[in-house]
């Protein structure tokens, strides 16, 4: 089976399915794409009253992006900002701005791209396999600033600088006592929870819900524009020699030696 996103509905609750079998949901250029499409697509449906976001199969929601796509997709500043400020940005802001409340049902590896995707659900619901992480300072290059401003919103400066500055990937219970998840569950119930969660929702007035998620939104807090200088810098890591020591590293399993250059 090809990598893809796949949209499932059963009633007034949609579950939007993130599948890149052999790769625990590795996020390819096709399924950021897939991904913006369906959200906006059901964004859409008067109908619909709650979305479920989760990867396919039982062992991960997603493990960051497919990094086999790098070579070809972002291999230097032009093709980096393409990817990162139209597909990645694109698909977690129709998640962002769905009117409809969103519930992220993990189990596994969480991290990465697979982790801004969660953190742009309203509820986040994990089993105790449950792994979170950026871990993107072992490959050599930076978060972009669209991304950064989601984690921000959710988790606060404190945590998304320990995410980001250590690397470290968090089982399932620290991330919950440092607010990155709404609930924490053993496996074997985490499904029914979600989902539960997701009726309890449905079951609500509709639009109350929308126009919550509506006046949130409106008050969070705005940030001046980018400039283009500031988004050039932000990619200035594809000209350094530790970014290509990162994702050779990655690629041949071995562990990177920086050279700060």
């Amino acid at each position: 089976m090809a990598a893809g996103v796949v949209v499932e509905r059963g009633g007034d609750i949609a579950t939007v399915v993130l599948g890149n079998p052999g790769k625990l949901n590795a996020l390819t250029v096709a399924m950021w794409r897939g991904l913006a499409a369906a959200m906006r697509e059901l964004a859409t449906d008067d109908g619909l009253r709650c979305v479920v976001v989760r990867g396919a199969g039982e062992a991960a929601f997603a493990a960051g992006a497919d990094i086999a796509e790098f070579a070809a997709e972002r291999d230097n500043v032009e093709q980096g900002k393409r990817y990162h400020r139209e597909l990645v940005h694109g698909a977690l802001r129709a998640i962002g701005e769905c009117r409809h409340p969103t519930v992220a049902l993990i189990k596994g590896p969480c991290v990465g791209g697979g982790l801004e995707i969660a953190c742009q659900c309203d509820l986040r619901i994990s089993g105790e396999s449950g792994r979170f992480g950026v871990p993107i300072n072992r490959l050599g290059f930076a978060i972009a600033y669209d991304e950064l401003a989601a984690l921000l919103a959710l988790a606060g400066r404190a945590v998304v600088l320990e995410l980001l500055l250590e690397g470290r990937v968090w089982g399932a219970r620290e991330a919950y006592a440092k607010g990155l998840l709404t609930r924490v569950v053993p496996d074997d119930r985490v499904e029914e929870e979600a989902y539960a969660a997701a009726r309890r929702i449905a079951s609500g007035a509709p639009l109350v819900a929308r126009w919550h998620k509506k006046f949130i939104r409106r008050l969070a807090v705005a940030l001046a524009p980018l400039t283009d200088s500031e988004i050039d810098g932000n990619f200035a890591y594809f000209a350094t020699e530790d970014y290509r020591i990162g994702y050779e590293a990655f690629i041949n399993r071995k562990k990177p030696k920086f050279v700060g250059r």
